[in-house]
């Protein structure tokens, strides 16, 4: 998918002309600062680093810049930022959470719209099962928001990313088989557009920036400020397992997953993880460097009896494992409490989070005499496997076209400077003896900076295509950076 659409990507999307900055911009950021109720700052003022590098996710920092940060405080602040960068030729970048691994908010010059201050759930609609929130609500507090109220909705897994770039990106959903992806349940979006105009988009009111609002990622021609989102009853009943195995059965443990995902309910929640042995398999794990299989399961259910149910199958595992849990209760909190845990914050970061219709099998065998030699324990490599007779499928609606068998990758993650070199050489190793395996990237995790051909690789050739098609009608100065431009200097 990748293949013939990467040699064109260049001419597609992103690879305008870089608006010039003027050489002198003060009286516009003075008449700016008037406008705005939030914060900006400009290169060479105090705190503009920290304005620009503080809130980052991944401690990894590339030497890019913008001209100006406005940290906004409401959608006129939005729409001031955007008409000034117009009026000054400069283009526009969007900050949300700041946790995308290869900070493609950091751009050469411009304008960064830093959306850290809209941070509220506007409404909720018990009875119609229904929200509205601003785009900086991460995942744990959108579902403890929801779940005391006895709804739910498909947020993503790490707990403090926020709504903003995980629905952007498409979002890889907690119980995915039954409510989709967390763009399928986004019905409506507020947004500013490259006009600086600030219009609502769903399926039948501006359909193009709706489609492409459900992900499009970094390639987004406009600045969502509000997201409507349908929810979901809450499950009764949570229900998860966890089997360690050793390493050198961990091939085999992926092949008999990938055979049985099909026979299992798409309530569960199926991965395999290669990652550190916890302190108590220590001396078990010192064979393979420390390192161990990790098989969890999530069942989404109604009733204990019926999470039980439809994880018993997973018991019946020829491979022997070192230890295990069965049907252990769970709710939201512990499921991010566990999530926290393998992606802890203020490390170092690359990623590489792909599609395959391989078996996890194969792929774990790929890697398993390389994934002895990661240099830092905090590295794991996660492989979901979808369960049920049916993969999703792609969206109908929305630029948010990868499906298939299996998602994940590598997640390569240290925490000190020195450890850049080991950890990024390794990193890559791993990522290349992978890569026969993939039919696609995903574009919120994913390396779309250091290798561009991730970007056009993380949709189906027909998106790709009516996303630059989109981008040319809706943006045709070129107002937002696109993916690739404005990207020199370390990734």
């Amino acid at each position: 998918m990748a293949g013939a659409a990467a040699a064109t990507g260049g001419m597609l999307l992103g690879i305008s002309l870089q608006a010039k900055t003027p050489k002198d911009t003060s009286m516009s950021i003075a008449t700016l600062r008037k406008a705005c109720k939030g914060r900006i700052v400009a290169v060479g003022e105090p705190d503009f680093k920290k304005a620009v590098y503080g809130g980052l996710w991944n401690k990894r920092i590339p030497d890019r810049a913008p001209d100006v940060v406005v940290r906004v405080a409401d959608e006129q602040d939005v729409i001031a930022a955007v008409r000034f960068a117009r009026e000054n030729r400069m283009k526009v970048v969007v900050r949300g959470g700041g946790h995308n691994w290869c900070q493609p908010t950091l751009r050469n010059g411009g304008v960064l719209i830093d959306l850290t201050d809209l941070n509220k759930v506007v409404s909720i609609d018990v009875e119609g099962r229904k929200a509205v929130v601003q785009p900086i609500i991460s995942n744990r507090e959108a579902q403890k928001i929801l779940n005391a109220k006895g709804l739910a909705f498909p947020s993503g897994h790490c707990p403090q990313v926020k709504l903003s770039g995980y629905l952007l990106g498409g979002g890889m959903a907690w119980n995915p088989g039954i409510w989709g992806s967390g763009a399928e349940s986004v019905e409506a979006v507020e947004l500013v557009t490259a006009q600086g105009e600030l219009i609502t988009a769903s399926e039948k009111e501006n359909p193009d920036y709706f489609w492409a609002a459900r992900g499009s990622g970094s390639g987004f021609f406009g600045v969502v400020t509000r997201y409507h989102l349908k929810l979901y009853p809450l499950p009764k009943a949570i229900h998860g397992i966890t089997y360690y195995y050793s390493l050198d059965d961990a091939g085999a443990v992926g092949t008999w997953l990938g055979e049985r995902a099909a026979k299992l309910s798409p309530s569960i929640e199926l991965s395999l993880f290669l990652l550190e042995a916890p302190p108590e398999l220590k001396k078990k794990a010192a064979s393979n460097g420390g390192k161990i299989c990790m098989v969890t399961g999530a069942a989404f259910a109604d009733t204990p009896e019926e999470a039980k149910a439809s994880l018993q199958p997973l018991e019946s595992c020829p491979i022997k494992c070192l230890s295990g849990s069965f049907a252990t209760p769970l709710v939201f909190e512990q499921l991010f409490d566990a999530s926290g845990v393998l992606w802890p914050e203020g490390v170092r970061a690359r990623v590489e989070a792909t599609f395959s219709d391989s078996s996890p099998g194969e792929m774990v065998k790929a890697i398993r005499a390389h994934m002895t030699k990661a240099p830092s324990p905090t590295t794991v490599v996660l492989f979901t496997i979808f369960t049920g007779p049916n993969v999703p499928p792609p969206l109908p609606n929305a630029a948010y076209s990868m499906s298939a068998k299996v998602y994940g990758g590598p997640w390569t993650m240290w925490w000190e400077e020195r450890g850049d070199q080991r950890n990024t050489d390794w990193h890559q190793e791993c990522a290349t003896l992978l890569r026969p395996f993939n039919v696609g990237y995903y574009i919120g995790e994913s390396d779309t900076v250091g290798r561009p051909s991730n970007a056009v690789g993380a949709f189906s050739a027909q998106n790709w295509h009516r996303l630059a098609d989109l981008r040319d009608k809706h943006d045709p100065e070129g107002v937002f950076f696109g993916f690739f431009d404005g990207l020199s200097g370390t990734p």
